[in-house]
């Protein structure tokens, strides 16, 4: 963890050393989030310096995204356009237009912000963000999940995150002190902006924010945080690798929604990765964009390994034979038929791909054409009945028409660089697109 010195300051050189094991010089671009507070000044000047020092560096463009959530967030995101144009960067400024959910806000800032942040790196002709988040952010979030007995979750946040499969999210700044960014700031005489929502009492983190760094917030308790945030997140990698290795082994896609398991899938030595590679498969085939519960999940695991046997589970059927377990989709709550919109996420199963220049719908194919497909293939046909009937039908648009293509449910949004692995086996099995690599994977090894 970088801190500061016993003079209060860190070297200049540190921090750039931090900031070229994050980036990428084969990119042509990459994109900093800049809010105009310390953190995202500090990571500007930082990157603005070390693409400087580098030859061939990419192209650096600052997006300010200003949620219009507060008076003031206009003149804050002029104000970084104005430190930009003196650092000779380019920026721009994101509005998150339209009505603003009445709950939920933070979430759906949260949703909207990296929307736009992905698409400002479209449209830069790259793949890479970057955002400020410190060592205090990591350590505020393991608290929090910690509190909630999230246990995956005290892995924390990810050196980099793919969002909705186009952008990575990187953070080369989780190993750094916002004091030590703060005290970097006051030497070069640049000032940053106070958000006031940071230490808004109504809200979690601003409590636990202030806890941390109140007298009983010692920084051992954020170096003890950040250590469980690191073994959390080498466990979680581990443990998903082997899940990964299981899947590829034991697990197919028997018909397009429909997967097959050995039966030594279900009693594999390893019952840990056994266990995540079946959560992770349940969310998968049902379309659920939150992982089934741990504890509900062994106990399948255990049931399956004594055929025959039926359940459901996170939407998701679930039939054990002697010959294998079988997962489709549950035919209940299935998506009433809607309007294709290029990039949707259908049924949490199907990412729909589509130019917009014609009217399609979308619906799920229904029981005449589960009918219609079956015979007599060596399946469950209650499996696979629902596997035919859930199926996406896409009709309508100019040719060659719109696409549902294959997801992994709960990762099409977010996918955090420790899950790559076993993703991608998943992704795989499914018929989903390539995973790229996260452009970044020389930095926090301890976590990549």
């Amino acid at each position: 963890m970088l801190e500061p010195d016993a003079s209060g300051a860190t070297p200049p050189g540190e921090l750039i050393n931090v900031i070229s094991r994050s980036v990428s010089t084969d990119r042509p671009a990459i994109v900093a989030a800049v809010s105009g507070g310390s953190d995202s000044t500090a990571l500007l000047l930082l990157l603005k310096d070390f693409i400087k020092r580098t030859a061939n560096a990419p192209r650096l463009v600052a997006v300010t995204v200003d949620h219009g959530l507060r008076s003031e967030s206009a003149d804050e995101a002029k104000a970084v356009a104005q430190l930009a144009a003196r650092l000779g960067v380019e920026h721009r400024t994101l509005r998150w237009s339209g009505p603003k959910p009445a709950t939920g806000i933070a979430a759906a800032a949260r949703e909207a912000r990296y929307r736009l942040l992905a698409q400002a790196a479209t449209d830069a002709g790259t793949d890479t963000v970057f955002t400020a988040h410190t060592a205090d952010d990591q350590a505020e979030t393991v608290f929090m999940r910690r509190q909630r007995g999230d246990g995956m979750g005290l892995a924390g946040m990810a050196p980099a995150t793919l969002f909705d499969g186009k952008a990575w999210i990187v953070r080369p700044l989780l190993e750094t002190r916002r004091e030590v960014l703060r005290v970097f700031l006051k030497s070069n005489s640049t000032g940053w902006i106070d958000d006031p929502s940071n230490v808004d009492r109504r809200s979690e983190r601003a409590r636990v924010r202030a806890g941390l760094a109140g007298p009983k917030g010692a920084t051992s308790d954020v170096e003890a945080l950040l250590d469980l945030a690191r073994i959390s997140a080498e466990n979680r990698k581990n443990t998903g690798g082997a899940a990964a290795r299981l899947v590829s082994q034991f697990v197919r896609q028997a018909e397009p929604g429909l997967i097959f398991a050995d039966p030594a899938f279900a009693t594999a030595d390893d019952r840990p990765a056994a266990i995540i590679a079946l959560r992770v498969l349940l969310a998968v085939a049902g379309g659920s964009a939150q992982l089934p519960d741990e504890a509900r999940t062994e106990h399948l695991l255990a049931q399956l390994a004594n055929p025959p046997f039926r359940a459901t589970l996170s939407r998701c059927l679930v039939v054990a034979r002697r010959d294998g377990v079988w997962l489709a989709r549950e035919l209940r709550d299935l998506p009433a038929p809607q309007s294709v919109r290029g990039g949707m996420i259908w049924d949490g199963r199907f990412r729909v791909v589509a130019d917009g220049s014609a009217e399609a719908s979308i619906a799920a194919a229904g029981d005449e054409a589960a009918r219609e497909g079956e015979d007599s293939r060596n399946a469950p046909a209650l499996a696979l009945r629902a596997a035919l009937a859930a199926r996406p039908v896409v009709t309508g648009g100019s040719a060659p028409g719109p696409a549902a293509i294959p997801v992994a449910g709960p990762y099409a949004r977010f996918l955090p660089s420790f899950d790559i692995e076993l993703v991608r086996a998943v992704s795989a099995l499914v018929g989903a697109s390539p995973i790229s690599d996260p452009p970044c994977s020389g930095h926090n090894v301890r976590q990549a």
